[in-house]
């Protein structure tokens, strides 16, 4: 075999899964004027949580008779404030229709079900179930800035300090035994009952199952600095004391 046979077989690329935190606009009004507006209040108050951010357009919500929607206008002004549309949610013709236009994915929309491609699957070998919760992933050393880490069907037990930029994810619980100044989601495939304990809660944002809270709405919060414990009540946000 040649060298250039060889070569030829070398893989160039390989395909991974993963974890990325997305951000979904649903759109409720077709009114882009309100929306620019409203989202330069917004990133005052969060400056650098919108730099750069990755965001699904919702518009499978938009009320019916309000009118053809510009998307390419849409995109541009959420541009404008940092958010990089990656996809859009729809349902109406003409919006799938924009998208298509402008090489944009489309997502089904929300609360959709798959239809089988096959009307007459093939009955597959069933693998053991994976068990739904995982031992607790544990943290020992320092959690620089641009780090990730997650803890897949597992608490999340960070015992040393979370430097600004850093993030922690975790299907369930987030514990944090040390001053914690980045961003944790717990709940991130939607388990509402997930929880963050914070030994010094300085975090950039905090988010149980989608909701949360950015540090300009924190640093109000009169234990700000102090050990709490972070708990969701319908789409509210608790912080009490530990």
């Amino acid at each position: 075999m040649s060298q250039a046979d060889l070569l030829a077989q070398d893989p160039v690329f390989q395909l991974k899964g993963s974890m990325l935190a997305i951000t979904v606009m649903e759109l409720a009004h077709n009114d882009l004027e309100r929306l620019d507006a409203q989202l330069t209040e917004k990133v005052a108050q969060a400056p650098a949580f919108f730099s750069n951010t990755p965001l699904v357009l919702a518009l499978d919500k938009l009320p019916e008779g309000e009118g053809q929607l510009d998307l390419a206008e849409l995109m541009a002004v959420c541009r404008r404030h940092g958010l990089r549309t990656l996809a859009i949610r729809a349902c109406r013709e003409s919006d799938v229709a924009a998208a298509e236009a402008l090489d944009l994915p489309v997502l089904p929309p929300s609360g959709a079900r798959e239809r089988p491609l096959d009307p007459a699957p093939k009955k597959v070998e069933e693998k053991p179930a994976e068990p739904e919760h995982k031992p607790s992933r544990i943290v020992t050393t320092p959690v620089r800035g641009g780090q990730q880490i997650y803890a897949q069907g597992a608490d999340l037990i960070v015992l040393a300090p979370v430097s600004a930029g850093a993030e922690l994810l975790a299907d369930g619980n987030i514990h944090v035994y040390a001053p914690m100044r980045g961003r944790a989601l717990a709940g991130i495939k939607g388990n509402a009952k997930a929880r963050i304990f914070c030994q010094q809660m300085g975090a950039e944002m905090l988010s149980i199952a989608g909701h949360y809270k950015v540090a300009e709405d924190l640093r109000r919060d009169p234990l700000w600095g102090d050990a709490v414990q972070v708990s969701l009540s319908g789409d509210v946000l608790n912080i009490t004391r530990l």
